[in-house]
């Protein structure tokens, strides 16, 4: 892996607008560099990650139902049916 070039960015107490201009730069050249690296999703990539996500929502939404499911009951108890 090819060493970066650290970049010489001045203190931010003594010259406070280079500083933050500096890091406003390497923000942005990171940005980029890492949105030219991102490729698109195939077909199999896309149902795949598709097919997690809807697993994932359906197990939350389950755990959320029983869990509400578990609190009523216990709920009526301590407060008593009125």
């Amino acid at each position: 892996m090819a060493a970066r070039r650290k970049e010489n960015i001045p203190n931010i107490w003594d010259h406070p607008l280079e500083a933050s201009m500096a890091h406003l730069k390497k923000f942005s050249k990171d940005s980029y560099h890492l949105i030219m690296k991102c490729t698109k999703p195939d077909l199999k990539e896309f149902k795949k990650l598709a097919m997690a996500t809807s697993i994932g929502f359906l197990l939350m939404g389950f755990i959320g139902f029983f869990i509400r499911l578990i609190h009523i009951p216990i709920n009526n108890i301590i407060r008593g049916s009125s």
